[in-house]
């Protein structure tokens, strides 16, 4: 009987557990709770166990509940179970992808929660959520200025019933939504591209190639202010690619290529010989139809609309080829990664600033651990290729450093080019 109990234990997951927990413990009040990350040390209420193992998983070696109303069966290692409960063992790697599971486990429960609240009470129209995804969709369109926004907030929830969920200003707005995955980083960089002031530059002043500073210099020759001379935008792609797949729309939508119709037709890059190119060398990265296959786009532009201002903005954006061709080129599911600032466009120095992107695709070649299918209710292991590049010409000699003008200006022909 007992082990039929913990066959369907683990077949069935958390909700045979809650059952048994809820029948037997003392105090259903509070239950201590198995899951990765607490490992029954802390003591919650069902409910809130409930979400925990539900999104951090529960420990897989926690063979006999003891700490939940089990009773001894007369089993030889009881001493050894029992050790187990306080000291869970766990292979290599299990340590760190508990640790990731969590931290997303907690974000993602309050983004639920923020997401089930009304605006004010008794509000059935619209969610705090929703409502701040709205004003920062008007903020972004017409241009309006960080204060005038805080100030908007601050009329907008006075004008409300007390007890609204309207933040009092930008940055609490800000910390809300960076739940989504739209946090950002903000690197200094060299005025003159040379480095970005991370890693071991990362409390330098003074640029160690070219000797400029990393502050803008006033025309006294006195540092303003410590106002930066240069800032690289950078949004972190892998927390927003493991809320795509709790999305159970998005995540059906990510392997629809493996579902597709395929004949001789080329309807999708699933059917080019690139994508099957790396399924044959890596067969093992090829066999997960949830693994990411990318390409990037880059281009520079002016952001302030006026032909006579000289200045370049560079976003580097990346294309998800796993989506159907109806939605993989959708404004919604192009993803920005940089946003490299002017006023002069990086040249071929762009590679100085791709650093923190490459560094996170590195990642996702090698895997990332503890990522949750809202599809078919598991965590997995996430891995992801970059393909190729879309750009054009000049874009393409800043990308790849080949020579794109001049007598040699074909990429393809080179010294062979013919006038």
């Amino acid at each position: 009987m007992l082990a039929d109990r913990r066959s369907l234990r683990f077949q069935t997951g958390f909700e045979n557990f809650l059952q048994f927990a809820s029948a037997n413990v003392v105090d259903k009040s509070s239950i201590r709770c198995p899951c990765l990350k607490c490992c029954n040390h802390h003591e919650f209420t069902i409910g809130v166990i409930e979400g925990h193992v539900y999104f951090n998983g529960i420990m897989t070696n926690y063979k006999k509940w003891s700490l939940h109303g089990e009773t001894s069966a007369g089993e030889g290692n009881n001493d050894e179970e029992s050790e187990s409960v306080d000291m869970p063992e766990v292979e290599d790697g299990d340590e760190s992808e508990g640790e990731e599971m969590s931290c997303d486990s907690d974000e993602f429960l309050r983004l639920v929660e923020d997401g089930d609240k009304a605006l004010y009470p008794g509000c059935t129209k619209s969610t705090k959520l929703n409502a701040l995804v709205e004003m920062f969709n008007l903020k972004a369109k017409h241009g309006m200025t960080d204060s005038c926004y805080s100030d908007w907030l601050m009329l907008f929830g006075s004008l409300l019933p007390d007890g609204n969920e309207v933040p009092n200003n930008l940055n609490e707005a800000k910390k809300t939504l960076s739940v989504l995955g739209m946090g950002y980083e903000k690197i200094h960089a060299c005025p003159n591209d040379c480095i970005l002031y991370k890693g071991d530059h990362h409390e330098a002043e003074i640029c160690p190639e070219c000797s400029t500073s990393r502050y803008k210099i006033g025309k006294n020759g006195v540092v303003r202010d410590r106002v930066l001379a240069k800032v690289l935008w950078y949004f972190p792609i892998i927390p927003r690619f493991k809320k795509m797949f709790q999305s159970t729309k998005t995540a059906k939508a990510l392997t629809w290529h493996a579902d597709r119709k395929k004949d001789a037709m080329m309807r999708h890059p699933a059917d080019s010989p690139t994508w099957k190119l790396i399924d044959t060398k890596w067969p093992e990265f090829g066999k997960e139809n949830r693994n990411l296959r990318l390409a990037l786009s880059s281009d520079g532009f002016n952001p302030h609309a006026a032909l006579t201002s000289k200045y370049s903005c560079w976003p580097v954006i990346l294309v998800i080829y796993n989506l159907p061709p109806w939605l993989c080129m959708k404004r919604k599911f192009l993803m920005l990664s940089l946003l490299i600032s002017g006023p002069k466009q990086p040249g071929k120095d762009i590679d100085v600033y791709l650093q923190p992107l490459i560094d996170d695709l590195k990642l996702m070649w090698l895997g990332i651990f503890g990522v949750y299918d809202a599809i078919r209710g598991e965590y997995f292991t996430l891995r992801g290729v970059l393909f190729w590049t879309i750009n054009d010409l000049p874009a393409y000699g800043n990308l790849s450093g080949s020579v794109t003008k001049g007598y040699n200006d074909c990429p393809v022909c080179v010294d062979k080019t013919k006038p």
